[in-house]
């Protein structure tokens, strides 16, 4: 890609998967950056992560995907399973011929942790990036020159940008004071996720295991997901459901008590699951209607800062990886960061907001009870496993924009 002349210094807010994606994205694009993160260490939390194909090509064109592959699972099949009966309702093939050739790019199953770090490496080792721990930003006010950060810490001077991408989360500062659209909308929904080794997995458990699939267990406002990780050393598993005692003032709510007490009528692989599941902390699921717009001038927002999503469709992550491509791309063809940022919003936006709206929808069909689960069961039982249509679009990337369309200097 065309290197900008000059390299106008950036800063990226964030150092989570969107926000390492975006700085080395905006490197290798030419640009120098500076990335803030708050905490003292760089490190990410949580589990497993499934990655569509979407997901993998971005991998791909930032150089990263070989890293990831190296200790991640390829699984041979995605299964919804009927989490009260437990007989199987559809399964898609994610190896077969007719998965490649729609989609070149594989699926994976990674821990977070281990596609952070391959993106923490790549940022680490390239000559235009800068990593800078213990910044919390509390402002950023911008003018015609640039934009200037202030942080919390007394000892930090102020810094000056061209230009920042804020990739702060879904609780992201920078949001706030820009669309000051309020707090995240909490769907009542909590998760419990962690991972086990699969060693010490018994019984039809070890047998789940031995299987390399993505299962989906759909039943009545709850489900469990589980697929293996680390080339099979680990089992990742997520159990999530609604609540009966949500209310935004407490943090009572989402219990281990209500954890056993939704998933007592579920299928005997499930219950043997459920013990498994680990309990250290739960997850309260949140997200936010889409924005109409997410660029301000020489900031602009990335990931779920932007538009954070429930996690039915699998895209959080994935969605911030295809930000961080067309990002780059954009930047790669525009010398001035404010175009760049207008153009990658443009191309952006509209895919991000669909996912938004249908991970919600996928959600609403998962959780089905009575009647609404049998017509589910009925509508996508006997499905070909290698009928990828309704889930194609999601699963195929934001186009670059032409570099003609974007009134690029060559």
């Amino acid at each position: 890609m065309p290197v900008p002349t000059p390299a106008h210094q950036l800063a990226v807010i964030g150092g989570g998967i969107g926000g390492l994606a975006a700085a080395l994205a905006a490197a290798r694009a030419g640009r120098t950056v500076t990335l803030f993160e708050r905490a003292a260490e760089f490190g990410e939390i949580g589990a497993g992560l499934q990655l569509a194909p979407n997901a993998s090509h971005a991998l791909d064109t930032l150089g990263v995907l070989p890293a990831v592959r190296h200790s991640a699972v390829a699984p041979h099949r995605l299964a919804m399973m009927d989490a009260l009966t437990g007989n199987e309702v559809v399964t898609l093939d994610l190896r077969g011929d007719a998965y490649r050739d729609r989609f070149t790019h594989p699926y994976l199953v990674t821990h977070r942790t281990d596609l952070h770090s391959a993106l923490l490496d790549a940022c680490t080792g390239h000559g235009l990036i800068t990593l800078r721990t213990g910044h919390t930003v509390t402002d950023a006010r911008q003018d015609t020159d640039g934009v200037t950060l202030t942080f919390d810490e007394d000892e930090h001077a102020p810094f000056t940008a061209d230009a920042v991408i804020a990739a702060d989360g879904l609780h992201s500062r920078l949001r706030r004071s820009l669309v000051g659209d309020g707090d995240p909308v909490c769907s009542r929904y909590v998760a419990y996720r962690g991972t086990i080794p699969t060693a010490r997995m018994t019984g039809s458990m070890s047998k789940l295991a031995a299987t390399s699939a993505v299962m989906v267990w759909a039943g009545p406002r709850m489900h469990l997901v589980q697929y293996p990780l680390r080339r099979g050393e680990l089992y990742n598993q997520v159990a999530v459901f609604e609540s009966d005692h949500y209310t935004p003032d407490s943090d009572d709510w989402g219990t281990e008590a209500e954890l056993e007490e939704r998933f007592a009528g579920a299928c005997s692989t499930m219950r043997d699951a459920l013990p498994l599941v680990a309990r250290d902390r739960r997850w309260p699921l949140f997200d936010r209607a889409p924005l109409t717009t997410w660029t301000y001038g020489r900031i602009t927002l990335l990931g779920d800062s932007a538009h954070p999503m429930l996690q039915y469709l699998a895209q959080g992550a994935c969605q911030a990886l295809e930000d961080a491509v067309v990002l780059g791309h954009a930047l790669a063809h525009h010398d001035d960061a404010a175009t760049a940022f207008t153009v990658y919003e443009q191309a952006r936006r509209g895919r991000a907001a669909a996912i938004q709206t249908n991970a919600r929808s996928f959600g609403d069909i998962c959780h089905l009870e009575g009647m609404g689960a049998t017509l589910r069961n009925l509508h996508l039982g006997g499905r070909d496993p290698h009928d990828f249509d309704d889930i194609a679009w999601v699963w195929t990337p934001t186009p670059a924009p032409a570099a003609e369309a974007l009134g690029a200097s060559a």
